[in-house]
């Protein structure tokens, strides 16, 4: 490199080694070519790789965006190095400064899209680059990796990008930022003459960039001059037809619709810039893609998470192993249960709607309809046709097998006829609970991106101001403006109004195993998942449920716990909703069950422990026909959370004739095992004060294993059933999930231990088999504490402290690093504290010699922090936080 000369070198996390500069002839498209050549700058782990005498295995070719340079690359480039420096897979990557931009030559010209792709191409071509290659790239290096991608499909054999975006819809304008920066006044200002536009876009990466990583983002691009690339970059962005690049926009768009080989999709959703739109559009045409959205990362999702971990792993097991048994679809690993192939599909969810659609006996029961008044009935006759008429109506307003509906509608008939519409069409219902508040329940419906959304007025009004995407249905008819200013197509009525026109006329029914539904996790440890089911499966849980608390037709049920609401009519039973507000299990009253109860004949109850921790607290107001009414009940069920011993005896008085079960089950399996009031006191008279919480055996068809915990506290040993060994329960049943939704990372870890025969799920939960092969759940992965003698985990401490007289729920948490931690018991007083304190030197002494753990401090707090859904879900994580930093001198603020 000549004196004077911008050098590369010397910045924060880029290894010299890498930094190299080629000369290459000019692969623009010129009228008339001349034999220029122009200076290259590039990353390059080529000659680190010779000298470790590797053979590359293949080439990532890495793209930058506007405004940055290869630099975004540093990681992925240390990282191939590395991987192959230790034996793994030796990747060369070649991470390219762009013409006009980062350490390469200012040419003068100025580029369109297509001349950016060629000159790309005439860099490969001078590298004498051949196959295979695996190409990637973020913001616009995403569209001119894609269109060298389809320019070279015989070299190709992989795409990887980061938000980026290869299509403008029409009806959609560009997003704002960029709108601003093309604006003619504020063009060359805020890309050019000042460094605004970098600026800005450095300031995107959540969390902050350093100042050192900053300064070398900006290095390249010091002068006005040295800027002019930016803009020039800004100016060409297709905004619409008339562009001079919209043409090589559109043809890259169509190309990407053709590519066949892997493809890996990595998302950070708070870009301002490149939203979930362009992602859904990037899915739509690559629906085999591996797609990972990562909640809190954003435009610069290079700088927001480690990606090249990741990046690495996919082309391990995508590129280099491409067989028919890793192919994916969308983020999805079909590997399939047990006997998949040759067992029978079980009967659809709307079976019974078919076989009882000429029956006037009662399907539904609304105990507070919109109409007001008292609970009004629904005959199987009334919801078969409803269903039908809707589904109908929704396919003659364009919705399609393999859409997806959102659907935002309380319980009640409205929701039980859309998602059975839906369902009967091949549609795949959407479902997130308001509980997860404005803020999750966007996050939620806009990680999903529907292509439709049924809501009431409130949810539609939401949808308005958040820019929810998707054709919009109201549940009720809108007057016409405002049906016209939240841009509604059509309300129920009118779906239905459509339906009957076209005669009732509906298309196949989808397959078994096609998608169904997308249902979000509560969010309580963690961003709310969204967790796919096919017909299949969902299939398979309603014939579990049947089974394994002889629900048939003539039964009749009070579903207090949302997913069991939507079940009824798959079991050919009578469900009816209760009074109450299913988004918030507080608000169900005892009165409220007992005249669900009366109004339905119900014999079974399905209730969250939430639910019934109000129902127990409302007892006393019932009347003496509402207690007869609950003592007829003969079943019920509470899933969502164990329930304590307490609680349950406190039910089974309220509910004397009733089999009280408590099974196990999440979000990604509802029913998994089940135990009794008498079996839970049978094994507690048999425990050895193991600790955890006993819920019984395998339901049905459902297998349980343990990963065992190794000295670290990660679930990292073989699969076993033996009795007495703590671990990650892990489980396989046909009901349990199909995959987590644009989740790759999270469905790859969750299934990591399937076979081509049986797929498992890793339960994020603790706990052990006992030597009668039930299960005891110990508390959650993330809450093991991991100590300088051992690995404990909370639940048993917990239940050990909380039988000491005067104290009320406890939580045992870990303080200080991981394999040092101390224990801390942060406990609820009774009566209730007026404030947090250190627990006095003798109850301290208690809760040590309770414990059965070392524990370092005991703190009192009037009530314990509970996750956002679960009130009987103790919040460990915030407690840990708010331990230590109590402990490490900070105010006593309640947690």
């Amino acid at each position: 490199m000549t004196a004077g000369q911008l050098s590369p070198l010397g910045l924060p996390g880029l290894d010299p080694r890498f930094s190299r500069f080629v000369t290459v002839p000019d692969g623009a498209e010129l009228e008339h070519p001349a034999a220029a050549e122009h200076r290259w700058h590039l990353l390059d782990n080529a000659e680190p790789l010779a000298a470790l005498g590797a053979t590359p295995v293949g080439t990532i070719l890495a793209v930058h965006g506007n405004p940055t340079w290869s630099y975004l690359w540093r990681s992925l480039v240390s990282a191939a190095t590395a991987q192959a420096e230790a034996g793994g897979p030796a990747w060369r990557v070649i991470a390219v400064d762009q013409l006009e931009m980062g350490y390469s030559e200012r040419t003068g010209r100025t580029l369109t899209l297509s001349d950016r792709i060629g000159d790309l191409g005439a860099l490969t071509d001078a590298l004498g680059l051949d196959g295979p290659v695996v190409t990637m790239g973020h913001d616009w290096g995403g569209v001119i990796s894609l269109g060298w991608a389809t320019r070279h499909p015989q070299l190709l054999a992989g795409v990887m990008a980061l938000n980026t975006a290869v299509h403008q819809p029409t009806d959609a304008p560009i997003p704002a930022p960029l709108r601003l920066a093309l604006k003619r006044s504020l063009l060359a200002g805020s890309t050019v003459q000042t460094p605004a536009f970098l600026n800005v876009t450095l300031s995107l990466a959540q969390p902050a960039l350093s100042p050192e990583v900053r300064a070398a983002y900006a290095a390249p691009y010091a002068t006005a001059e040295r800027r002019r690339g930016i803009g020039a970059f800004v100016a060409d962005i297709p905004v619409d037809e008339r562009h001079r690049s919209f043409p090589e926009l559109e043809r890259v768009a169509t190309g990407v619709s053709r590519l066949q080989v892997p493809a890996l999709l990595l998302w950070g959703p708070k870009d301002p810039v490149f939203s979930d739109r362009y992602l859904a559009d990037l899915v739509n045409r690559m629906p085999h893609a591996d797609v990972h959205r990562f909640e809190g990362a954003g435009h610069l999702i290079a700088e927001d998470i480690d990606f090249a971990p990741v990046v690495l792993q996919w082309l391990s097991e995508r590129v280099l192993t491409n067989t028919p048994e890793t192919a994916s679809a969308a983020g999805h690993d079909a590997t399939p249960d047990v006997g998949d192939a040759q067992a029978p599909a079980p009967a659809p969810l709307w079976s019974y709607l078919d076989r009882l659609r000429d029956s006037n006996d009662t399907a539904l029961v609304e105990m507070a309809p919109s109409t007001g008044g008292g609970p009004r009935t629904v005959s199987w006759r009334l919801l078969s046709r409803r269903v039908r008429e809707i589904a109908a109506g929704l396919v003659a307003h364009g919705v399609r097998p393999g859409d997806r509906v959102s659907v935002l509608v309380p319980a009640g008939a409205d929701l039980t006829a859309v998602l059975y519409a839906c369902l009967r069409i091949g549609a795949i219902v959407v479902v997130a609970d308001a509980g997860l508040g404005v803020n999750g329940l966007s996050r939620a419906v806009r990680g999903a991106w529907p292509d439709h959304v049924i809501g009431i007025q409130r949810a539609l009004l939401a949808a308005k101001a958040l820019g929810w995407p998707g054709q919009k249905f109201s549940a009720t008819r809108l007057a016409a403006p405002a049906a016209r200013a939240l841009g509604v197509t059509a309300s129920l009525s009118q779906l239905a109004a459509a339906g009957r026109a076209a005669g009732g006329e509906l298309p196949p029914e989808p397959q078994p195993d096609d998608l169904a539904a997308i249902l979000f996790t509560s969010g309580s440890t963690g961003p709310a998942k969204g967790v796919a089911y096919t017909h299949r499966q969902l299939g398979a849980l309603s014939e579990t449920l049947s089974a394994q608390f002889g629900l048939t037709v003539g039964s009749g049920l009070v579903a207090g716990f949302a997913p069991f609401a939507l079940l009824g009519p798959a079991l050919g039973a009578t469900s009816v909703s209760p009074d109450m507000d299913v988004t918030s299990p507080g608000t169900l009253t005892a009165g409220a069950v007992a005249d669900a109860t009366r109004a339905a004949d119900a014999d079974v109850i399905f209730a969250s422990p939430a639910a019934l921790m109000n129902v127990v607290a409302t007892a006393d107001s019932l009347t003496d026909w509402q207690r007869v009414t609950l003592a007829g009940v003969h079943t019920l069920l509470s899933a969502g959370a164990p329930l304590s011993l307490p609680l349950l005896e406190q039910v089974s008085a309220l509910l004397p004739s009733a089999t009280v079960h408590t099974p196990y089950g999440m979000t990604e399996g509802l029913l998994l095992t089940d135990i009794t009031l008498e079996g839970i006191l049978e094994s507690d008279s048999e425990s050895t004060d193991a600790g955890g919480v006993c819920v019984g055996a395998a339901a049905g068809s459902a297998t349980i294993r343990i990963s065992p915990l190794d000295e670290t506290g990660a679930a990292s040993g073989p699969l076993t059933d033996a009795a007495n060994v703590t671990g990650e329960i892990v489980v396989s049943a046909p009901h349990i999930k199909d995959h987590y939704d644009r989740l790759w990372i999270t469905q790859r870890d969750s299934d990591r231990d399937s076979t081509p025969d049986r797929r498992w799920h890793r339960t994020g939960d603790v706990g052990h088999l006992d030597a009668s092969g039930r299960l005891w759940v110990e508390g959650r992965l993330p809450h093991v504490i991991v100590t300088d003698t051992g690995v404990i985990t909370p639940v048993g401490p917990e239940q050990r402290v909380e039988r000491l007289p005067g104290l009320g729920r406890a939580a045992a948490v870990g303080v200080g690093p991981s394999g040092t931690q101390q224990v801390v018991i942060v406990a609820e007083s009774r009566p209730p504290a007026r404030r947090p304190h250190l627990a006095s030197a003798r109850l301290t002494a208690d809760v040590r010699r309770a414990a059965g753990v070392a524990v370092a401090a005991v703190l009192i707090v009037p009530l314990l922090p509970t996750d956002i859904r679960h009130n009987s879900k103790v919040n460990r994580s915030a407690l840990a936080r708010w331990a230590t930093g109590v402990l490490a001198g900070g105010r006593m603020r309640r947690p």
